[in-house]
């Protein structure tokens, strides 16, 4: 009676364990913004711009959750890149907009990202631009 005791108890152990590291992985799958929305381009062509000239585009993104998402930050790599977060709430499906402003330093080509961070994901959404910067004449 106590070898079929010490089975059962073992037996649930493991149940109980192997619980848990499924739900564990459901939740690291889903701790990044990637999980969250989907960028309508992942990549951006600013195409060619003029040295010292600011350039503004878009990116948007479309909220892929059942809840309304908020950015709570949006940071770029270097400090020729602003980008600007939406102030509001994201609705579920409905479609978002950070504001990005580059002003080219040099001439050459451009590769730069931007971070976006949402409220409630570990892991940020990380979305690239790319370009031409041409000599000021």
């Amino acid at each position: 009676m106590k070898k079929i005791s010490l089975i059962l108890s073992l037996l649930f152990v493991m149940s109980v364990n192997w619980a848990g590291a499924q739900s564990a992985s459901v939740k690291t799958a889903s701790t990044g913004a990637d999980a969250a929305i989907t960028m309508v381009k992942e990549k951006y062509d600013i195409g060619k711009v003029t040295q010292g000239s600011p350039v503004t585009f878009y990116m948007e993104f479309v909220n892929q959750t059942k809840k309304p998402l908020v950015v709570k930050n949006v940071m770029a790599g270097c400090g020729c890149t602003v980008p600007e977060k939406p102030t509001e709430p994201i609705m579920p499906g409905k479609t978002g907009k950070i504001k990005v402003s580059y002003t080219a330093p040099s001439a050459g080509p451009v590769n730069k990202d931007v971070e976006i961070y949402l409220a409630g994901y570990n892991e940020p959404k990380i979305v690239y631009f790319t370009g031409e910067v041409v000599a000021k004449k």
